[in-house]
């Protein structure tokens, strides 16, 4: 299936009976919580990482717990072994999209250390026990040709894994790839002057929840009096970029001399820039300024803070994401070519959103408090 066969299915919406489910058959009921927003929060997943009695996340040529891969020396001279590890839980209905999305979520981990090529790819795959035999032969037929469509557009290969029984659906993947030293990103060069590129916009956490909202006639929608037309509009936004690869985003790391990256996934924007920050070699600090936010998704956000809530926290950088954008910095003028040449590649737009300065307190990133918010219409 070709990239445009994707957008078109998503711009179709998930019909349940064309593949013999129930009319009312609902995926994302199978699970508690969607995609990225499962991972334990930031600050305690670093208390518990400490059992490792390490603070090295970047030792010479090997990257270690903290990063987006591991990256590890072979005894052969100049290979590194570059893996990572994913899973979550549903977010979307359609199983074929959230097959691409599982993939691209995985992959997304590879192309943040600028390794564009991966080598094998293994599925992980939790049934859940409330599907019946029916259900579950359709749902796992979807998912697979969707994960493996996505493995295809990435020249990659599935080559093994795991499939077991699970309370909720859990789906994942492990991506590995032995590359040249030359083929991966030092992701700790930032330096004062340096600009912050972003090559999606935020918003999804929003987006996916808002359509819960509207499906399952919750009341929410008529409490916050919010335009249902948009918030179909902005979940297929977030369909098509969750489902898109950001292959091309890495290999112009590479172009364009990218002196620092990762990609924003369940930590959030501000939660991912404070883990690239606290790295980097030099003594810096990542002032974000900028915050581009899928369409309608910050005036829902407003809306649920003047009703005493949190806006999902869109606003902190903490809202989470799923198969989000790279994170980049590299020098103004590299960032303004590095941009203009993956918007005519992906048919997306990317953005300048902040600035490395040198550090003065003990903060690592932040997001300054008259952050301009752009909000940004879907492509499609």
């Amino acid at each position: 299936m070709t990239a445009i066969n994707r957008v078109e299915r998503i711009m179709e919406g998930f019909d349940p009976k064309i593949h013999g489910l129930d009319e009312d058959f609902v995926l994302t009921k199978l699970t508690k919580m969607k995609g990225c927003g499962c991972k334990v929060p930031r600050d305690v997943l670093l208390q518990l990482l400490q059992t490792f009695k390490t603070d090295l996340v970047i030792n010479n040529d090997e990257v270690d717990i903290g990063l987006d891969s591991c990256v590890i020396p072979l005894r052969h001279p100049g290979l590194r072994l570059v893996q990572t590890t994913d899973f979550f839980y549903p977010l979307v209905d359609d199983p074929y999209i959230m097959g691409r999305v599982t993939c691209a979520n995985v992959l997304s981990d590879l192309y943040a250390m600028g390794v564009s090529e991966c080598d094998n790819m293994l599925m992980l795959l939790g049934v859940a026990v409330d599907l019946n035999e029916s259900q579950r032969d359709i749902i796992v037929r979807l998912f697979i040709q969707g994960f493996k469509d996505a493995a295809d557009e990435a020249e990659t290969k599935i080559r093994g894994g795991q499939t077991v029984r699970c309370p909720w659906l859990l789906l994942g993947g492990v991506a590995t790839s032995v590359a040249h030293e030359t083929e991966i990103i030092k992701v700790d060069r930032a330096v004062p002057g340096d600009v912050l590129v972003l090559t999606k916009p935020i918003g999804g956490q929003v987006a996916v929840n808002s359509y819960e909202w509207l499906k399952n006639k919750n009341g929410k929608i008529e409490e916050l009096n919010l335009d249902e037309s948009k918030i179909r509009k902005a979940f297929k936004q977030v369909c098509e970029q969750m489902s898109r690869l950001n292959r091309n985003a890495a290999k112009l790391l590479h172009k364009y001399e990218a002196h620092a990256s990762t990609d924003v996934t369940g930590f959030g924007l501000l939660g991912h820039a404070e883990n690239l920050a606290r790295v980097q070699k030099e003594n810096v600090e990542f002032v974000i300024d900028k915050l581009p936010i899928i369409e309608y998704m910050d005036e829902i956000a407003d809306r649920m803070i003047e009703n005493g809530g949190e806006g999902f926290r869109l606003f902190e950088g903490r809202s989470a994401e799923t198969s989000g954008g790279l994170l980049v910095a590299l020098s103004e003028r590299s960032a303004k070519a590095y941009i203009d040449e993956l918007s005519s590649l992906d048919h997306a737009p990317a953005w300048i959103i902040g600035r490395v300065v040198e550090k003065s307190d003990d903060s690592v990133a932040r997001i300054v408090g008259d952050a301009i918010r752009q909000s940004i219409i879907s492509p499609l």
